[in-house]
Protein backbone atom coordinates (compact mmCIF):
# COMPACT_ATOMS: atom_id res chain seq x y z
CA UNK A 1 0.00 0.00 0.00
CA UNK A 2 1.48 3.30 -1.18
CA UNK A 3 1.06 7.07 -0.09
CA UNK A 4 -0.59 9.41 -2.17
CA UNK A 5 2.22 11.65 -3.18
CA UNK A 6 0.22 14.76 -0.94
CA UNK A 7 0.17 12.77 2.19
CA UNK A 8 3.62 11.91 1.89
CA UNK A 9 4.96 15.38 0.97
CA UNK A 10 2.33 16.56 4.52
CA UNK A 11 4.47 13.97 6.20
CA UNK A 12 7.73 15.09 5.07
CA UNK A 13 6.73 18.83 5.89
CA UNK A 14 6.20 18.09 9.58
CA UNK A 15 8.85 16.05 10.64
CA UNK A 16 12.18 17.60 8.78
CA UNK A 17 14.53 18.46 10.79
CA UNK A 18 15.71 21.44 8.44
CA UNK A 19 14.46 22.91 5.00
CA UNK A 20 15.84 20.55 2.61
CA UNK A 21 15.39 17.64 4.33
CA UNK A 22 13.74 14.71 2.91
CA UNK A 23 15.49 11.29 4.42
CA UNK A 24 16.25 11.86 7.83
CA UNK A 25 15.90 8.96 10.40
CA UNK A 26 12.52 10.85 11.98
CA UNK A 27 11.36 11.27 8.35
CA UNK A 28 11.77 7.88 7.12
CA UNK A 29 10.29 6.57 10.48
CA UNK A 30 6.91 8.59 10.14
CA UNK A 31 6.72 8.22 6.50
CA UNK A 32 6.73 4.11 7.54
CA UNK A 33 4.14 5.18 10.38
CA UNK A 34 2.12 5.93 8.25
CA UNK A 35 2.26 3.38 5.50
CA UNK A 36 1.93 0.73 8.49
CA UNK A 37 -0.94 2.14 9.45
CA UNK A 38 -2.50 1.64 6.42
CA UNK A 39 -1.10 -1.66 6.15
CA UNK A 40 -2.61 -2.50 9.07
CA UNK A 41 -6.12 -1.59 8.17
CA UNK A 42 -5.73 -3.60 5.30
CA UNK A 43 -5.21 -6.67 6.88
CA UNK A 44 -7.68 -6.34 9.11
CA UNK A 45 -10.15 -6.58 6.82
CA UNK A 46 -8.39 -9.27 4.41
CA UNK A 47 -6.78 -11.50 6.97
CA UNK A 48 -5.40 -14.39 4.36
CA UNK A 49 -3.64 -11.69 2.50
CA UNK A 50 -0.23 -13.40 3.70
CA UNK A 51 1.97 -11.46 0.94
CA UNK A 52 1.11 -7.94 2.64
CA UNK A 53 1.49 -9.53 6.07
CA UNK A 54 4.95 -10.08 5.17
CA UNK A 55 5.69 -6.83 3.87
CA UNK A 56 4.36 -5.16 6.94
CA UNK A 57 6.58 -7.20 9.32
CA UNK A 58 9.47 -6.22 7.22
CA UNK A 59 8.59 -2.17 7.30
CA UNK A 60 8.08 -2.65 11.15
CA UNK A 61 11.61 -4.56 11.25
CA UNK A 62 12.81 -1.25 9.80
CA UNK A 63 10.97 0.91 11.51
CA UNK A 64 12.56 -0.48 14.62
CA UNK A 65 15.99 -0.33 13.73
CA UNK A 66 15.56 2.96 12.64
CA UNK A 67 13.91 4.02 15.94
CA UNK A 68 17.15 2.54 17.42
CA UNK A 69 19.47 4.65 15.72
CA UNK A 70 17.85 7.53 16.84
CA UNK A 71 17.64 6.31 20.35
CA UNK A 72 21.39 5.33 20.36
CA UNK A 73 21.70 9.31 18.83
CA UNK A 74 19.54 11.65 20.52
CA UNK A 75 17.34 10.04 23.13
CA UNK A 76 14.75 13.48 23.39
CA UNK A 77 14.44 13.11 19.81
CA UNK A 78 13.54 9.84 20.16
CA UNK A 79 10.89 10.19 23.15
CA UNK A 80 9.67 13.23 21.39
CA UNK A 81 8.76 10.96 18.08
CA UNK A 82 7.53 8.44 19.74
CA UNK A 83 4.97 10.91 21.67
CA UNK A 84 4.27 12.47 18.22
CA UNK A 85 3.72 9.43 16.35
CA UNK A 86 1.48 7.59 19.38
CA UNK A 87 4.04 4.29 19.26
CA UNK A 88 4.49 3.10 22.04
CA UNK A 89 8.68 2.50 22.61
Amino acid sequence: MTLPQERKHEIISEFQVHETDTGSADVQIAVLTERINRLSTHLRANKKDYASRRGLLKMIGQRKRLLGYVQQHDQTRYRELLGRLNIRG
